[in-house]
């Protein structure tokens, strides 16, 4: 897929309480801080993952801080499973964009696009735009869940899962 723009000034805020990446920001020049900031957020990437139940064999997260990409490897059974991680990697405040070196066992799956949210969208506007029909806006949610949890709670600079039509 190669690399997929996220806005960094939005998502969830998961490097916030890691005092690594506190120490990186403060002095960015320290290479050995550097390493370490790096080494948090992709732990912090991981766990975000793996607390919303998205399987992969072999998963492996960086975190580079000098540009903000998230590099995700590993072995996923379905496409979904992997624009899911995609999209859960790269909704991460702080994030530019995601790195996807990620093998699926579903050679021939259609692939989704994405969708940055702005001000004023909402799921039934967007299934609109894409699908041509506002009612298919659970098409849309059902896509990104575990990481929506209810189809009212999007907000502009998140990036959206948007499947391929049937």
């Amino acid at each position: 897929m190669g690399i997929i723009s996220f806005f960094k000034e939005a998502g969830q805020k998961l490097f916030g309480s890691k005092p690594e990446v506190a120490a990186a920001v403060a002095e960015p020049s320290n290479e050995e801080k550097a390493a370490a900031a790096n080494e948090a957020a992709s732990s912090a990437i991981k766990d975000y993952i793996r607390s919303n139940n998205l399987p992969a064999d072999n998963l492996t997260i960086t975190f580079s801080g000098a540009d903000q990409i998230v590099t995700v490897a590993g072995l996923v059974a379905t496409q979904e499973e992997r624009e899911k991680i995609i999209t859960c990697c790269g909704n991460v405040h702080g994030v530019a964009g995601v790195a996807d070196e990620m093998t699926c066992d579903e050679a021939d799956a259609p692939s989704c696009q994405f969708h940055m949210v702005v001000s004023g969208d909402n799921l039934s506007k967007i299934a609109k735009q894409y699908y041509g029909d506002a009612n298919k806006y659970p098409v849309i949610f059902e896509a990104n869940k575990p990481m929506l949890s209810h189809p009212d709670k999007i907000y502009p600079g998140q990036n959206l899962i948007i499947p391929a039509q049937a």
